[in-house]
């Protein structure tokens, strides 16, 4: 099992990354979370290849905030050092300026009405849009593309997605009552050959009120945190680790996910 870290950088992302280098097989990087100008995960996620060639490196690629060149050329930078994946998700809707929607044939459209925010950021098809447009318009052919799967859907919907032209999938919303559906589709993924990782979110005291913004179950605690990764062992490729930005805690679940690397 791939231990991956959800690394969320900020100016010193080099040294922050040095820090857990030794305890992670790779990195998923946020692009500039909740719609603010951070480090991009595209430029980040470079960086870090160049640096740790041996690590998994797979940003998210937030497309609210890009037009299409801007889209094109992050995964042409992505391709040509090497990153593992990309994940294009329309994300957040952006705190400056207005919503941009890649479409498959390379045109595009800003969104401001909030309900067609809403309703847009909640379909499935801006990714599929965006992943055709990197395939067949921007050439991109060595860099995997994947895609979020949600527990909010059933399994039968999300297995069919990923029997869609994507490489991989990353799953939301791990908790105990939804860890059958987990199994489930990484048992579809690995009969299919396509990775699976599951976001892997530690409560802590630190964290709750993020947990509460953003509407996320906490998929453990830090006393239960090593059962349930025993317990997701031959279903997943691995798991995404995070705190949600309890640095300090972070250090904790990855030393308790030591045991399970390999």
């Amino acid at each position: 099992m791939k231990i991956l870290y959800e690394f969320i950088p900020r100016l010193d992302f080099v040294s922050s990354a040095a820090k857990v280098k030794d305890l992670v097989d790779g990195f998923n990087i946020t692009d500039s979370a909740g719609g603010a100008p951070a480090p991009g995960g595209i430029s980040v996620a470079c960086v870090l290849k160049q640096i740790y060639p041996d690590k998994v490196t797979i940003p998210m690629m937030i497309t609210n905030y890009k037009g299409p060149v801007e889209v094109g050329a992050s995964a042409l930078a992505a391709e040509a050092m090497g990153v593992d994946g990309i994940l294009p998700d329309p994300g957040d809707p952006p705190r400056y300026g207005t919503l941009i929607r890649t479409r498959e044939d390379g045109s595009c459209q800003t969104i401001s009405d909030p309900d067609e925010i809403l309703a847009y950021r909640r379909s499935t098809g801006p990714a599929e849009e965006v992943r055709n447009f990197l395939r067949k318009s921007i050439k991109i052919n060595k860099t995997k593309i994947g895609c979020l799967l949600t527990a909010r859907v059933p399994a039968e919907a999300a297995i069919e997605r990923m029997k869609d032209d994507w490489d991989f999938g990353f799953f939301l919303r791990l908790e105990e009552s939804t860890l059958p559906k987990l199994k489930e589709i990484g048992t579809e993924c690995k009969r299919m050959g396509k990775s699976f990782y599951p976001y892997f979110i530690v409560g802590t005291e630190k964290n709750q009120k993020v947990l509460q913004r953003i509407g996320w179950p906490a998929s453990a605690t830090m006393e239960t945190a090593e059962k349930f990764i025993a317990d997701m062992e031959g279903y997943v490729d691995g798991i995404i680790a995070t705190c949600l930005g309890d640095v300090a805690s972070d250090m904790e679940l990855l030393a308790k996910a030591q045991k399970f690397r390999g």
